[in-house]
């Protein structure tokens, strides 16, 4: 099966879509929660992001969505996902943590209607990355130093990534769907080629929740984009197939197997899944190697992230290590 490239764009919006660093925040929720420095920006600066802003929101929600908003929340929806959009895609996953306390404030207002739910399951799922790396910003930097700005943390390591994901994971419970979806799938990712365990992937993806949709347009438990699911055989219409857990578990088997074949190595195959292939391949290209840990740096944040959540993940419901993780026998 050829699909190089088909995942682009997988789970992210497209590259120059996201608010300037410093504004968002603080066009969230109004000039008076902004420095007074901040307040003086240039009028013309401010209407030229709201009006990016506007026309993301265009592009990536649909219009029942916000018609289902007060006014006043639909501003809140545009520029949080936008600005959590750009960040995720940037390399900084510190830079993640600050937008958590808006995630977790506008999480009750989409969870308020039926046209936003799918987006709050999302929202959810991303609260999660921008808690984790607050809390990896403050373990790869305690204390700050004392005189001047303090220098930026370092990436945080692989041994603080599993630490925080590990505490993260240690009481959460199953997943209302867990039970019913992990049977059900198990031998269909078998069949498919992939390990069986990797069917936890829709925990990660989507908390086994096949109403998940991201304001990109990624949908169900693995959360397709339309090229990505029309690529592996779903149909969009006149059912979307992507909300069908064993057709989207056919595809998402599928694709692990040829990403796994392609690159060799469990963690640039979960990379690939939700960065792109063509980005993992490139970055290995221009650094000259095979191994992820020296790339993992230059990936998206939320790949940053997404890697070690799904390998603790792995860890923690089928007490499994990616070392024993094994390709069914043709």
């Amino acid at each position: 099966m050829n699909v190089m490239g088909a995942r682009e764009r997988f789970v992210h919006v497209r590259p120059g879509s996201g608010l300037r660093v410093g504004l968002g925040l603080a066009l969230l929720f109004g000039a008076g929660t902004m420095p007074l420095q901040a307040q003086a920006q240039n009028n013309s600066v401010l209407d030229e992001l709201t009006k990016a802003a506007e026309s993301w929101a265009q592009q990536n929600l649909d219009d029942q969505v916000l018609e289902a908003l007060k006014q006043t929340d639909q501003e809140l929806v545009r520029r949080l996902f936008r600005e959590l959009t750009k960040r995720l895609e940037a390399e900084n996953l510190y830079d993640l943590g600050p937008l958590k306390d808006n995630a977790r404030r506008l999480l009750p207002v989409l969870q308020e209607s039926k046209e936003t739910r799918p987006y709050a399951i999302w929202l959810q799922n991303e609260l999660d990355y921008l808690e984790a790396a607050e809390q990896l910003r403050r373990q790869m930097q305690p204390q700050p130093p004392k005189r001047g700005s303090p220098a930026p943390p370092p990436p945080p390591t692989p041994e603080a990534q599993r630490t925080v994901w590990d505490k993260r994971l240690e009481a959460r419970p199953l997943p209302p769907g867990a039970r019913t979806y992990v049977p059900r799938l198990k031998p269909i990712f078998v069949a498919g080629g992939a390990p069986a365990a990797l069917v936890w992937l829709a925990e990660v993806e989507s908390s086994f929740n096949p109403d998940a949709r991201s304001p990109t347009g990624a949908v169900g438990l693995f959360q397709f984009m339309p090229a990505t699911a029309h690529s592996l055989g779903l149909s969009l219409s006149p059912r979307d197939e992507r909300m069908n857990p064993e057709r989207s578990a056919q595809a998402a088997a599928k694709y692990l197997r040829y990403l796994y074949a392609r690159f060799g190595d469990w963690r640039l195959t979960f990379a690939a899944y939700n960065a792109g292939e063509g980005r993992v391949a490139g970055l290995l290209s221009q650094a000259r190697t095979r191994s992820y840990y020296t790339i993992a740096s230059r990936l998206p944040a939320e790949t940053q992230l997404y890697v070690p959540k799904l390998e603790a993940t792995l860890k923690k419901r089928e007490d499994m290590t990616l070392g024993a993780l094994r390709l069914p026998p043709p």
